[in-house]
């Protein structure tokens, strides 16, 4: 897939059509098999959820499939719009690399790269003095984009060359800039919290601090 303004560019991106229509099948077959649940919990007198339960089954048929797989298919269909809506798209040319999410677009230079890889759940670009130009959540395949970069000539690695650097966040933690453990004791609120957007802000904070922080299950690791 090429991207618009220059057609030697390559976009690795999600298939809209393949979210849109695993979300709405996944809402419709959700939809019935909630049906189904409502008929097997009014047929336990012990069972939870009673009174939600009787009453959808109170609604004649094929009224009440047509409706809970209706209801079902258009969750799904909100969920893959928000999907979309979340997902990454990167565009790799000879000259720069685009990463698009959310409303946000960030543009990193050829020369501010030394490497690209898949950090887990994250897409990396390294910077030439260990640094990182980018970091974002992407379930984009790490084969599919070391296609597109390895293409245009960029350095791809299989893991981060600086796995072994990175420590344990712990309030207090020696070896860290001043103002750079606030930072990550702030952070560990936000990611506590599920502020994905306020973490975000606080990674850009300690890059400042020269800190590069990734995650493992909502806990941070650090290194200079």
């Amino acid at each position: 897939m090429k991207a618009g303004k220059d057609p030697e560019a390559t976009v690795v991106a999600d298939s809209a059509l393949i979210v849109m229509l695993v979300c709405v099948a996944g809402g419709a077959v959700l939809g019935w098999v909630v049906k189904l649940l409502a008929r097997w919990l009014v047929s336990l007198p012990w069972a939870p959820f009673q009174g939600p339960a009787k009453l959808l089954n109170s609604f004649p048929e094929p009224g009440l499939t047509v409706g809970v797989v209706a209801v079902g298919a258009l969750a799904g269909l909100l969920l893959g719009l928000t999907a979309l809506h979340e997902s990454l798209t990167v565009t790799v040319s000879d000259t720069q690399v685009t990463l698009s999410t959310r409303d946000e677009t960030q543009v990193v230079e050829r020369g501010e790269i030394a490497l690209a890889f898949k950090d887990g759940k994250q897409f990396v670009l390294l910077g030439h003095h260990g640094g990182e130009a980018a970091r974002e959540e992407t379930d984009l395949s790490a084969k599919r984009l070391a296609r597109a970069f390895t293409k245009h000539g960029y350095g791809w690695a299989d893991a981060d060359p600086h796995d072994d650097a990175y420590r344990l966040w712990v309030p207090g933690a020696s070896g860290l800039p001043d103002g750079a453990n606030a930072v990550l004791a702030a952070r560990a609120k936000a990611l506590k919290a599920d502020k994905g957007g306020d973490a975000r802000e606080m990674r850009k904070e300690l890059a400042r601090f020269g800190v590069v922080v990734r995650d493992r299950d909502k806990r941070q690791y650090w290194r200079m």
